[in-house]
Formats: C-alpha cells, sequence, structure tokens
C-alpha cells in the first residue's frame, strides 16, 4: 500500500527526498489532528444555532480543537481535510442534542463515535500496517540472533568434539586389542619353539659325543625336566655349570 502512495507522491512530486517511512510517519501525525478536527467540526455543528453562519461554525471548532490540548491551539491542515473529509472514517454526520461550550464535555460518553476509537476503514485513504520495528528492538532482536547463532556454533563444535573424542577411544581400544593378540600370538609361537627346542633337546642322541658334550646335554635334559615338573616356560639355564662347586 505503501509503496503505491510513495509511488504516487514522486510522481506528483518530482525530486522529493521523502522516503515511504517518511510518508506513514507524517501520516500518523495528520492522523491524529484530522480526527482531532473531525470531532470539534462535529462538536460545532451539534452546536450550530439558527442565525448563525458557517463562520461561527469554523470559530467554535477551532474553539474546540484548542480545548483538546496536544500543544496545538489551532487546526491549519485545512486542505488535507478537503481531501479526506468525505472518507467514511472523517465523514460527520450531524447527530445527537445541542451542546454549549464549556458546559458539556468534548466526549459525551464512554461510547464515543470519533473515528480515532475505531479502526480505519477500507475508505480511508492509508491503510493502517504494522509499526516499522524501532532501533533497540532491532539491536536487540540482532543479538539475539546473534545468541543463538553463537549458541548453535558453540553446540555443532562439542558435538564434534565429542564425535573426535568417541572416535579416539575406538582408536585406541583397537589398537590395545591388536597389541594383546600380537602378544597371544608371540607367546605362542615363544612357547612352541621353547617344545620343539625341548625335544630336541631331549631326543639328542650323545653315543658319539665326547664326555663333556654328553654331560652338557646331561644338564639340559634335566633342565626341560624341571621347567616341565615347575611349570616353568623361562629359558634354559646352565650358567650354574661356570660354578666351580659343581
Amino acid at each position: 500500500m505503501w509503496k503505491k502512495i510513495h509511488a504516487e507522491f514522486c510522481e506528483k512530486i518530482p525530486g522529493t527526498t521523502r522516503t515511504e517511512m517518511a510518508l506513514s510517519s507524517r501520516w500518523k501525525v495528520l492522523n491524529k489532528e484530522l480526527g482531532k478536527w473531525r470531532n470539534a467540526l462535529a462538536k460545532a455543528m451539534d452546536n450550530y444555532r439558527s442565525g448563525q453562519n458557517r463562520t461561527n461554525e469554523m470559530i467554535q471548532a477551532q474553539m474546540w480543537f484548542g480545548a483538546t490540548g496536544g500543544g496545538k491551539k489551532s487546526f491549519t491542515h485545512h486542505e488535507c481535510w478537503e481531501v479526506v473529509k468525505f472518507c467514511k472514517r472523517f465523514v460527520i454526520i450531524p447527530t445527537g442534542p445541542e451542546v454549549v461550550l464549556n458546559e458539556t464535555p468534548l466526549r459525551d460518553s464512554m461510547t464515543s463515535d470519533s473515528p480515532l476509537d475505531s479502526p480505519m476503514s477500507q475508505d480511508s485513504p492509508i491503510e493502517k500496517e504494522p509499526r516499522p520495528i524501532g532501533r533497540k528492538a532491532a539491536k536487540a532482536k540482532k543479538k539475539g540472533n546473534s545468541s543463538n547463532q553463537n549458541s548453535q556454533f558453540l553446540e555443532e563444535i562439542a558435538r564434534q568434539n565429542g564425535i573426535r573424542i568417541e572416535m579416539e577411544q575406538k582408536r585406541q581400544e583397537h589398537e590395545l586389542a591388536l597389541d594383546a593378540q600380537f602378544a597371544r600370538e608371540r607367546e605362542y609361537l615363544r612357547k612352541k619353539d621353547m617344545d620343539k627346542t625341548d625335544q630336541e633337546t631331549m631326543a639328542m642322541d650323545t653315543s658319539h659325543m665326547s664326555p663333556e658334550t654328553k654331560q652338557f646335554w646331561k644338564l639340559e635334559r634335566r633342565d626341560v625336566m624341571r621347567r616341565r615338573l615347575f611349570r616353568d616356560d623361562g629359558p634354559s639355564n646352565t650358567d650354574w655349570l661356570n660354578d666351580g662347586n659343581h
């Protein structure tokens, strides 16, 4: 709606620098004053006496307008009034009893027919649109969006770190499992080699050997028997042969 109004405004007043927001803000001020002027005219028309002319009516309307407060003592936007006075929002329908200035309140009852107390109709030259967001609200909204983005970013980092830690733990567990498997295989091969060596030691033919060599293999066989007896899988130990007591 405001785009159309702004386009027509620029067409009628070439070179203008007013924006849609500027026109909307200006209309808010005019809308309020036009509504007050409409009320003042309605009161003046209700107070019209036979023999009085329209000049007296305008004077009374100006007095009613100034009595409503708001800082302005008189209404000056008569050209604007000529444009909107036949719109449904501002049209004046003379009704009600005669009133006297300073004796009857400006509003006769709580159910006033003032157009300011009712929503703008379709006949209004400007349709009511949502109020633009203020600077503070915009900053707060931007800050809120930024905080949400930061929170989401931190949550994503935490999630990625959790995934990385979990993968690292699984990798370490897998490596430990492999190390344990390799250790079991090495132990199996060591025992297998030791069994083979023990079997060869026990089956060694020493009949053609010298007495010293025969004594060596005899001690080796004894060491094998000792380990098998006490379930000692350690290596053969023949260092005691170097002991001078044997």
